[in-house]
């Protein structure tokens, strides 16, 4: 039987929100999208965040210009291309950390435009110790008593030529040797294959990689949390996004969250995905249809079947804030629901802290004006007249 497996990533490869605002008074750019991805790294590695073009359903941006600029969130400085010294710089729609340093997380924002549009994405990046690299493993799955992968992910940035991997594999820090019956280990793949998936294999899985660059050689570390699960349990109905139980949301904004269902092997009609609010039907509570469960998708990805759904709010309100929205996922075979809340995502501060120092000018300007006049009343009523 050939072997199956599918990928739980964290919001770097899963499915993402999407968050419209229209935004008024800003030079060329009447529609601004910000699109969230969190990436997790490990202090003193490479890293990579690629700038990615805004699609979902009937949004696309890949017609923008490949204009792009970098710069973090709360500095108004813009990430230049690379020189000699730097140590993060922007190549096109990647930006790069060479190496990557605790102080680099935070939130940094990439925007594409052409003469009319822009799509501003903002990416989340979150920097530990390589001792918590197992608090930001990927998880990933595979069915027991079947073949199956693990796979190194987030490398080809690394590689100008995709068979060139070279990996060393761990599992549970133990090196994994190459003579081991029941782990493959195929030169230039990023895959560790397996015979026979045990229960006992479930565990820690390491894969390292060396990146020389100008002189200087890097390395690379993936922790995966692989899980092993029964057979049988593959056509169960397993929610995999959201993963997180609160979505922020601009008050005002329109938002898309998607519901994504992992349904192994069964066919797509055999599940029903839907959204849920108060526990009743979006259409019961949203009678205005504010908000509205959208078109459903379905989805096949490395022979394993998923189903997606979205949730589109046409502008979010504050009472959405205080709604228990839930995603329900069930066949024949068993069923899940994941509930999450959408919460008030905080007003930028930018623009006031930009204008403290404008104040503070003001202020100085306008006390020395006062002083001044001050000081010319108070000469003029002790004037000695001349004899």
């Amino acid at each position: 039987m050939h072997g199956l497996f599918f990928v739980l990533v964290m919001c770097t490869v899963g499915a993402s929100a999407f968050r419209l605002q229209q935004v008024k008074n800003t030079e060329n750019c009447p529609d601004h999208t910000v699109f969230f991805k969190h990436y997790y790294e490990l202090h003193g590695e490479p890293v990579v965040l690629k700038c990615p073009s805004p699609r979902y359903k009937h949004l696309d941006f890949s017609a923008l210009t490949p204009n792009i600029t970098w710069f973090k969130n709360g500095s108004n400085t813009i990430i230049s291309e690379r020189d000699e010294d730097s140590r993060i710089w922007a190549k096109g729609n990647a930006l790069w950390f060479l190496p990557v340093r605790l102080e680099d997380s935070g939130v940094y924002i990439c925007t594409r435009r052409n003469n009319s549009y822009c799509a501003e994405v903002s990416i989340h990046l979150t920097v530990v110790e390589k001792t918590a690299a197992w608090e930001i493993a990927y998880p990933q799955v595979l069915f027991t008593f079947t073949a199956g992968k693990i796979v190194c992910p987030d490398l080809w940035d690394f590689t100008p030529n995709r068979t060139s991997l070279e990996l060393k594999w761990y599992k549970d820090a133990q090196p994994l040797e190459e003579d081991n019956e029941r782990f493959i280990i195929l030169n230039g793949s990023a895959s560790l294959i397996m015979t026979s998936v045990l229960p006992t294999d479930a565990g820690y899985y390491t894969c390292k990689m060396s990146f020389p660059f100008e002189g200087v050689t890097y390395e690379i570390t993936r922790t995966i949390q692989l899980e092993t699960v029964e057979q049988e349990k593959r056509i169960t109905p397993i929610i995999v996004y959201p993963a997180q139980k609160t979505t922020s949301a601009v008050l005002g904004s329109k938002m898309t969250l998607p519901c994504k269902v992992f349904v192994g092997l069964s066919s797509h009609f055999q599940t029903d995905v839907e959204w849920l609010a108060n526990d009743s039907s979006v259409d019961v509570v949203y009678k205005q249809s504010r908000v509205t469960e959208g078109e459903r998708q379905e989805i096949v990805e490395n022979g394993e079947n998923f189903i997606e759904v979205p949730l589109i709010f046409d502008s979010v309100e504050e009472v959405d804030f205080y709604t228990d929205f839930t995603c329900l996922a069930q066949n024949r075979y068993g069923y899940q629901e994941l509930p999450t809340r959408v919460k008030q995502e905080a007003a930028g501060l930018s623009w006031y802290i930009a204008m403290i120092p404008v104040a503070l000018a003001c202020l100085i300007v306008g006390g020395i004006c006062m002083h001044k006049c001050w000081k010319s009343r108070a000469d003029k009523g002790y004037t000695i007249p001349k004899a």
